[in-house]
């Protein structure tokens, strides 16, 4: 069964370890024969962790995949014939996989975790039966906000107030829901938060779940798109004191999994998981995908910035047409599956740069420039601290240091969009894409479409402006 709608056919998806495969749906419109009733799925306490395992099992690097690609981070080598290229060349439309496909996982995850919320209350035990249960509750809650929140960023008309957004499901049901505002859409996020903040014992600590502290991170980077300044400082100053930043000796090690400093919460990825390192920047054979723009390098002190290293990879066999310039951030795993590594959600890193942004929005410069002075002398040997000469070369500086801390990591291509910024190529970096140098905020690719598969089954739907 193919999953076409955020609300109808979402409607069917099914439990992790505890719904049964079924036949396809013959129409849209009926109400879906493939599940079990949730009194009978959701038994006890450990059946509703079984469902909760379900929804994190779907998030997937869709939305990433698609943000790296129509940003200027990556370039298209001549290499590439294999991969569908049209996201990078800003040739997409609402049929169009390379970015309408995070609709229907997220969408997914949300209806898995709505299906187990609705089981909670239903399931009793004892006291430490009830524990767990506000645990898991608490994490569902978050995994719903973070799930609705991805799909704000990727699909949104805007990131202003009256602008469309997306539905917000908070139950499992068939219906043709219209998109909320982006406000709307931001009040339940930060409501699934503060629930959740409220039900996650401080004594859970496994940061491939939504903990406390990744709750805080999320809050933190809401506030950010909110442009919500005290809150943004808030929040991310509760995961700065939880986690405090890596070393430059244990910061090569976050991605190859050999530790987990300043992580707050990432993605478990096990053998048939989707691989970054290996499948989506370059492939088996030696081809590689997408390589890390110009750009991106001429951003990098190379010889004194630990990032450059770990995240990029120079090699001067690889000759001819073929990029020598490789992306190196995901590539541990084992020999028989190279690239197989957690994927890191959240991090202090990030977290240094929210407040520094939020702290000169509000006019506090001086504690935006140690924050960014902080993380810059925790990445570069031999860093001496800057001062900047007003707030527009500060915030200018922040976004630079953005660029290069959280590269390939789906950020980038939203950060231009927060500020209302074109996405602008080097030449260089878009020699292979027809073109594609500039992305204006006036060109409908600026924002994700809504896939049309969904416009035909929700009559509420509206498609974003330009498609």
């Amino acid at each position: 069964m193919k999953f076409y709608s955020s609300s109808k056919l979402l409607h069917g998806a099914l439990v992790l370890a505890l719904l049964a495969a079924a036949p396809a749906c013959k129409k849209l419109d009926l109400d879906p024969t493939d599940t079990i009733d949730p009194d009978k799925a959701f038994r006890n306490v450990a059946d509703l962790n079984l469902g909760l395992l379900g929804a994190y099992a779907v998030l997937d690097n869709s939305l990433l995949l698609s943000a790296v690609t129509v940003a200027d981070e990556v370039t298209l080598p001549i290499e590439n014939t294999v991969s569908n290229n049209d996201a990078f060349r800003w040739q997409y439309n609402a049929t169009s996989s390379s970015v309408t496909g995070a609709w229907a996982s997220l969408y997914q995850a949300i209806d898995r975790a709505n299906r187990v919320l609705a089981a909670v209350d239903k399931v009793g035990g004892t006291a430490t039966d009830q524990t767990l249960k506000n645990q898991y509750q608490g994490e569902l809650l978050a995994l719903r906000a973070y799930a609705h929140f991805e799909l704000l960023r990727g699909y949104a008309a805007d990131y202003e107030p009256g602008a469309l957004g997306v539905p917000y499901m908070k139950e499992s049901k068939i219906s043709s829901p219209a998109r909320a505002t982006f406000e709307q859409n931001v009040a339940d996020i930060k409501a699934d938060l503060a629930q959740a903040k409220t039900l996650i014992p401080a004594s859970f600590t496994d940061n491939t779940r939504i903990r406390l502290v990744a709750v805080a991170a999320m809050q933190a980077r809401l506030a950010l798109y909110e442009k919500n300044w005290a809150d943004a400082i808030t929040y991310s100053s509760e995961v700065i004191t939880a986690l405090p930043l890596a070393t430059r000796a244990q910061f090569p090690g976050i991605w190859t999994d050999a530790n987990s400093s300043e992580v707050a919460w990432k993605l478990k990825r096990v053998t048939g998981d989707s691989r970054l390192g290996d499948s989506f920047f370059r492939q088996s054979g030696g081809i590689v995908l997408y390589a890390p723009a110009l750009k991106l390098l001429n951003a990098f002190d190379k010889t004194n910035d630990v990032r450059y290293g770990v995240y990029i990879k120079f090699d001067p066999t690889r000759t001819g047409t073929k990029s020598q310039y490789l992306v190196n951030k995901y590539i541990g795993g084992t020999a028989s599956a190279p690239g197989l590594v957690d994927v890191k959600l959240f991090r202090t890193g990030e977290m240094y740069l929210i407040r520094a942004e939020a702290q000169a929005e509000s006019g506090n410069l001086t504690a935006a420039a140690a924050d960014l002075n902080a993380l810059r002398a925790a990445r570069l040997s031999g860093y001496t601290a800057q001062s900047f000469a007003d707030k527009a070369a500060l915030v200018a500086a922040i976004y630079t240091e953005r660029f290069k801390e959280l590269a390939f990591e789906g950020q980038r291509f939203f950060d231009l969009k927060r500020r209302n910024l074109p996405v602008e190529r080097l030449a260089a970096d878009a020699a292979n894409a027809s073109g594609a140098v500039l992305l204006p905020p006036t060109q409908a690719q600026y924002n994700f479409p809504i896939p049309f598969v969904e416009l035909q089954v929700n009559p509420n739907m509206v498609q974003n402006p330009g498609y």
